[in-house]
């Protein structure tokens, strides 16, 4: 295909297609876990990327960037192609339908909703567009891991799904500095993961801390007191805290090998036995990649700090 047909192709992709202490809430107000086989079906996507057409690979199409956002339950993807075209889409894992969902849309109006599931690596979702012309086209796009790339491709049918012809096929590439650069890529998956441990904290999903918490794990207080994993899964099942708020910022996530130290300011509110407390405090928390991924083994935490601090 000519360079000039290739990025034919890609605007019709534009229009059509994407490229702390113990944190306790009542067992009633529990939401759902994001930490299941299935919700991390798509973790592969999320990265730093260059996006070339299969069949121009020396040719730049587009930049994107995938992070995981709302405590790792759903992928926000930010689309930019070298034309102008700007789209975003947000995909996420639905336990109650047991579909994976994507909502695209662009600066240039256009909406493409699509759902499915994922399988032996792939994930795999389909829906209908409506062109210009008011006629629906049925369109199916995977995406699927290739070594360090992820590739997109996509097939369309105009007959109602009785006959499927080629959409597109790109290929997302880690962009240069994220490939040389390893420590980006661990920063990111750290950071994901303890925002879905902070998250898992703040709805007592015991479930999802266990898999997190290394089983030596320890914390330790402002005022000196230890916590070890038991005690945290313990208090998480009992239903003593209730927490409103848990909500950080500041965060900033260094890495060294195979340990990786998260640091930030946390604002807890809520009630302890039915008591109110609001305080805001300084933690560190220390991961260590291990031969099953990453896990939280140190938590250190402030005394509370001055109001307005």
């Amino acid at each position: 295909m000519t360079i000039s047909a290739s990025f034919w192709k890609l605007a019709l992709i534009a229009c059509m297609f994407p490229i702390q202490p113990i944190a306790i809430a009542q067992p009633a107000l529990s939401a759902p876990s994001c930490s299941s086989h299935d919700n991390r079906a798509f973790d592969f996507w999320v990265g730093d990327w260059d996006v070339f057409d299969v069949e121009s690979p020396d040719k730049l199409a587009a930049h994107a960037r995938i992070d995981l956002i709302l405590g790792g339950c759903a992928i926000h993807e930010v689309y930019q192609q070298v034309d102008g075209l700007r789209g975003e889409s947000l995909s996420l894992y639905d336990g109650n339908s047991k579909q994976w969902h994507q909502t695209w849309v662009t600066n240039r109006g256009t909406l493409l909703l699509i759902n499915g599931s994922s399988q032996s690596g792939e994930v795999t979702l389909s829906g209908v567009a409506h062109a210009p012309d008011g006629k629906t086209q049925h369109i199916r796009g995977t995406w699927k891991l290739q070594g360090k790339d992820v590739r997109e491709t996509a097939v369309v049918s105009r007959d109602e799904g009785k006959i499927w012809g080629p959409l597109f096929d790109i290929v997302f590439r880690p962009k240069p500095e994220a490939a040389g650069d390893p420590a980006s890529v661990d920063k990111a998956t750290v950071a994901a993961l303890d925002e879905r441990y902070q998250a898992a904290v703040k709805i007592n999903d015991a479930d999802t801390m266990d898999r997190i918490l290394a089983d030596d794990f320890t914390l330790v207080t402002g005022s000196g007191k230890t916590y070890n994993k038991a005690n945290l899964l313990q208090e998480a099942r009992s239903g003593r805290v209730a927490y409103t708020h848990q909500e950080d910022r500041d965060r900033r996530v260094r890495v060294w090998g195979d340990t990786a130290v998260v640091t930030a300011k946390l604002w807890e509110e809520g009630t302890d036995t039915g008591k109110p407390f609001s305080y805001t405090v300084w933690f560190t928390d220390t991961y260590l990649r291990t031969p099953s991924g990453w896990r939280y083994v140190f938590g250190q935490s402030s005394l509370p700090l001055p109001k307005g601090e």
